[in-house]
Order: C-alpha cells, then structure tokens, then sequence
C-alpha cells in the first residue's frame, strides 16, 4: 500500500473487537457446523456444508484483512497533536456550504468512515480540501457533483477543551 493506515485510537479498538468476535465466536461456531455436516453423508448436496465452507472462507479472509491493518496502522492521538487551531485527522469539523447547509463532520481512518453517522476519510475530497484550515476559511472542494465552496464554522479534538 502506498499511504500509511491512519486510524483513530477508537477505530484500531473497533478494528481488534472485529477480530476477536471473528476469531473466538464466530468462527468456532461454523467450524462446529461443518464438522457436523460433513458426518452426515454425501458433501456435494449437504447445504450446511457448503453454505459452512464459503462462510469460513470468507472468515478467514476478513481475519487475514484485518490481522495486516492492524499490524500496518498508524495511530494518531488527537492530543498530541499541537496545534487544535487548524484541522488535521481527527478532527470534528463544523462547516456550512454555498447553498448553506451546515454539516458536522470527524476526520477519521479509511477503516471507520462511516458517513452516515458523519465519519469521512482523510482522503474523501471533503477531508483533503478542509486540511489544513482554520476557522472562518473558506475552502473549494471538486465533487462528483461539481465544486462547491465550504466555509469552516467550528474545529474541535476529542479529548481536548
């Protein structure tokens, strides 16, 4: 990968809950139902069986993806980072567009965006065009839509005052 994992402290916690829940529940449960399966006879039409493998395969693939994040990720405590005035991963931002609509966002990891909940990636176009700025800039941002302008209201750390 060419850019580093950045993730939050919370996101690597969510990322390593993921894992567990995979590694010790989930997959001891179907490994339980294939062994089941497969001593009840003929594999090739056995639907526990074979629903069982694929599910285990795609267990093992989401443990293998997130075994190589969490080894890779770069965690970035917002409160070492010193200066609180400008916006950089982590942040919440607080900012209203051209046809002013105001919108709360928190600059996060790939791995946590969430945008409905108002998680956007440090790469998303929102969160590259806001970085850097401090409050009362005004920013262009290029989307799919077409570019807009957002002017920043308000920036805020977890954690900090």
């Amino acid at each position: 990968m060419d850019r580093p994992i950045y993730i939050t402290p919370e996101g690597l916690d969510a990322l390593k809950s993921e894992l567990d829940h995979l590694w010790k529940k989930e997959r001891p449960e179907v490994v339980a139902v294939v062994h089941w399966a497969a001593g009840n006879g003929d594999r090739s039409e056995n639907g526990d069986y074979i629903y069982g493998k694929k599910r285990l395969r795609e267990i093992d693939r989401r443990v293998r993806y997130l075994r190589k994040r969490i080894e890779d990720a770069v965690v970035v405590r917002t409160e070492e980072q010193p200066d609180h005035s400008h916006i950089f991963f982590g942040a919440t931002v607080t900012y209203v567009n051209a046809r002013d609509e105001e919108r709360t966002i928190r600059i996060v990891g790939e791995d946590e965006a969430d945008s409905l909940n108002g998680k956007i990636s440090w790469i998303s176009p929102v969160a590259r065009a806001l970085m850097k700025s401090g409050v009362g800039d005004v920013v262009t941002v290029r989307t799919p839509a077409g570019e807009d302008e957002l002017e920043v209201l308000e920036i805020s750390y977890p954690g900090s005052s």
